[in-house]
């Protein structure tokens, strides 16, 4: 009989993830999990005392990968403001189209857990993009207003990626023109 390979928390985080991308939260079930990674309920609850808990590093896991860890390379350049939001906005819009997660949170955002992970990443993500906008010189309402304007974007970028991607811009030039086009937008006097 073949040894199976211990699981490690990783593992059924990433599994979590993925039940999300496919079911929204309800997906996040220990038995179905299990089976999918040909594990025991035992491997489960040798790192993770209930669903709850899974669930909570597993959202945890999502909103570092999507916000915290995404603004810290970019914040974290030694680069010009406006070198930073192209960045900025170059990567996000990229993860937007492949992150199925998020749709997925969103669809669910009135689960407590849910609610409170997207309200940190929203606030996140608007107070870099705002800091940024400060940086290229508009004041601090103006800044939050374009903010929130290019995060609406963003959401409605990734919800078009994942409902309608014909509509997107086939080609790299296409794709980059575009880019370039919505950063005037956001940056124009």
């Amino acid at each position: 009989m073949a040894q199976r390979q211990r699981l490690s928390k990783e593992d059924w985080v990433e599994a979590a993830l993925a039940a999300i991308a496919e079911g929204g939260v309800p997906a996040v079930a220990v038995e179905p999990l299990a089976a999918r990674l040909g594990a025991t309920k035992g491997s489960f609850y040798w790192h993770f005392a209930n669903r709850d808990a899974l669930l909570d590093a597993a959202l945890a896991r999502w909103e570092a990968r999507t916000t915290t860890e995404v603004i810290e390379e970019i914040t974290g350049a030694a680069d010009a403001p406006e070198v930073q939001l192209r960045a900025l906005v170059v990567r996000v819009i990229g993860a937007a189209e492949s992150d199925r997660v998020g749709p997925a949170l969103l669809a669910t955002a009135g689960h407590p857990a849910v609610a409170d992970v997207l309200a940190r990443a929203t606030r996140a993500r608007l107070d870099v993009i705002t800091t940024l906008l400060r940086r290229l010189g508009f004041p601090a309402e103006e800044a939050r207003h374009r903010a929130l304007l290019a995060y609406s974007a963003y959401l409605g970028h990734a919800q078009v990626a994942h409902s309608t991607p014909a509509e997107l811009p086939a080609t790299k030039d296409a794709r980059r023109a575009y880019l370039d086009h919505v950063l005037r937008v956001l940056t124009a006097r």
